[in-house]
């Protein structure tokens, strides 16, 4: 760790609004925070400079940066693992379904009628309505609303928003308004937070039948219009002076929702 001040790398974009004010803050509370381009890799010299590696972008070399850094003793707010593990949609789309979330069936051949063609890794990929893609699922029959959840592991509470946006499968993803918090998906997405040990977690969620289905899910994720911006600041500094231990993390109730 550094003799002064604390380092904070972060692989965003330094126009990001949301992590503009995180910075701002973060340089308030005496922390040195440095932006890396997404896409560029991170030399082993920049990342050992560091103590803490924050990632908002995924991308391959968002993943081999934070393996880097875990292997050279550096903290990373996103832990690598589960990062490279939820880049592929087959296996995020499995950790959903594991924690008792509804998700899309999911073929890799096209279904009859319309439907949704996606890459296999999440990365700078947007769906396709009746596109081609590597994974394909059927269109289902929601109301062309996506309800974008975001939480936050501050390392006392984990703090969820959601806000609804037009789907981008028809046209432009236009922001609509803040939405409230469904129970059950509060749960799943806090189920899903204790079993990967994450800091943050996106969920995508549409309703088929006023039942949720879950059909993304993102551990680098934009928390645009969540009002999320405390929460983030007090994980990433927390995560930079350290951590609370496995254990009381584990004693942290899962019903405490801010």
């Amino acid at each position: 760790m550094s003799a002064t001040q604390l380092h904070v790398g972060l692989i965003c974009s330094p126009e990001h609004t949301v992590f503009q004010q995180v910075t701002e803050e973060l340089q308030r509370r005496g922390l040195r925070v440095t932006f890396f381009e997404p896409g560029v890799a991170l030399s082993q010299d920049t990342l050992a400079d560091l103590d803490l590696l924050v990632n908002k972008k995924p991308r391959f070399e968002s993943v081999r940066a934070l393996e880097d850094a875990e292997r050279l003793g550096v903290a990373t707010w996103n832990d690598p693992t589960v990062t490279r593990l939820f880049i592929n949609r087959l296996s995020h789309l499995g950790a959903l379904e594991a924690v008792g979330f509804t998700v899309p069936e999911t073929h890799l051949d096209c279904p009859d009628g319309e439907y949704v063609a996606k890459r296999f890794f999440d990365v700078e990929d947007t769906p396709e309505l009746n596109g081609e893609g590597d994974l394909y699922q059927p269109l289902l029959p929601f109301d062309g609303i996506d309800h974008k959840y975001y939480a936050v592991d501050d390392g006392d509470h984990i703090h969820t928003a959601v806000t609804l946006v037009e789907s981008k499968l028809f046209g432009d993803r236009t922001y609509l308004r803040r939405g409230t918090v469904d129970p059950v998906v509060d749960e799943g997405i806090r189920r899903l937070i204790q079993r990967t040990g994450v800091r943050a977690l996106g969920v995508d969620v549409v309703y088929v039948d006023d039942e949720p289905v879950a059909i993304d899910a993102n551990v680098a994720t934009s928390f645009r219009h969540a009002d999320l911006e405390t929460p983030l600041i007090d994980s990433i500094e927390r995560s930079a002076r350290g951590w609370p231990g496995a254990d009381e993390r584990q004693k942290r109730s899962t019903s405490d929702r801010q």
